[in-house]
């Protein structure tokens, strides 16, 4: 039991972030982070200037999320696992009242949200809250995405699964990439807070599951060999990822791009979709451009190679 919660605490969003960015050319895509620095934890916003397409891939055992509209005004990435869902309400409304309170059926804000759950290693019960949210959408800017342990990604961690002593987990972040093929672009976004750990594009494995003494590193499949009868997690996990595109795309071709990526992510972080996992990949379209010489599988592709450098950028800085 915590008796350390938003109930009992005064707490003020900070949205003054330092540290590792990523700057990018996307004109209408804008992103807020907003922390509660005591727990830590935090939400990212992406918000849209004009309402875009979306569809969203969900896998793994233990999705939790908001907003499936198949267009969407903003997204709230944030931890606090099923309490954080909360700052997608604080974004919803702060839409709400930017567009002049309007409540025509078709002139409601719609808010796409999900969660990762951070409570596995901090001894609190601070979660992203309404005010949170709020604060993060205020926040919003374009062409900046912090890097590393900020924003939905403070309490983030890899590598937990349990029993593997001395191997264990270690903390993660949110990254972020930018790619620009011709009048296409691709912004590329995660949360990275999964069972599995993180692999570099030689296979390596540079997060998580790590020996607590030697500082040696070993694949899960590696360690379970000797541990069969042992498996078995420590907490809950949860990779949140959005891709964003300016590529016009029909819904069917949006939803097969979303499953391609969100497979492909499978090579960045292993293992992943687990039972223990919540996976949720928002697959948007600010449908500006149509650019004949990128096909579907093509910008699926693209996508995906740019993701990889968007989990990998989720590492904070001083890892080894």
């Amino acid at each position: 039991m915590n008796d350390t919660g938003n109930d009992t605490e005064t707490l003020v969003p900070q949205t003054a972030i330092e540290g590792p960015a990523l700057a990018f050319d996307f004109p209408g895509v804008e992103i807020g982070v907003a922390e509660y620095p005591r727990g830590p934890t935090g939400a990212t916003v992406i918000r849209f200037a004009k309402r875009a397409s979306l569809e969203i891939d969900r896998r793994g055992g233990g999705v939790i999320m908001v907003g499936d509209y198949g267009t969407t005004d903003a997204i709230c990435l944030a931890g606090g696992s099923v309490l954080g869902l909360e700052a997608s309400m604080g974004v919803a409304q702060a839409l709400h009242i930017a567009q002049g309170r309007t409540t025509g059926f078709d002139e409601l804000a719609l808010v796409s949200g999900a969660i990762i759950y951070d409570f596995g290693y901090r001894r609190n019960a601070i979660y992203p809250d309404k005010a949170l949210g709020t604060a993060a959408f205020a926040a919003a800017r374009p062409g900046w995405f912090p890097q590393g342990a900020r924003g939905a990604g403070m309490s983030a961690t890899v590598g937990n699964a349990a029993p593997l002593t001395p191997y264990g987990w270690e903390t993660s972040g949110q990254g972020a990439a930018f790619r620009q093929y011709g009048e296409t672009k691709v912004l590329a976004i995660s949360v990275v807070n999964a069972l599995g750990g993180i692999f570099d594009r030689d296979g390596k494995l540079v997060r998580g599951f790590l020996h607590g003494e030697t500082g040696e590193r070993h694949p899960l499949h590696e360690l379970m060999v000797e541990r069969l009868e042992h498996e078995g997690v420590e907490v809950a996990n949860t990779t949140l990822t959005v891709i964003v595109t300016n590529q016009k795309l029909d819904h069917f071709t949006q939803g097969q791009i979303a499953r391609q990526v969100h497979v492909a992510m499978g090579r960045m972080i292993r293992p992943f979709h687990t039972i223990y996992d919540g996976d949720v990949l928002f697959m948007v379209s600010t449908e500006e451009v149509d650019n004949p010489r990128i096909g579907p599988i093509t910008l699926g592709e693209f996508a995906a190679d740019t993701l990889w450098d968007a989990v990998l950028a989720a590492i904070p800085p001083d890892h080894s």
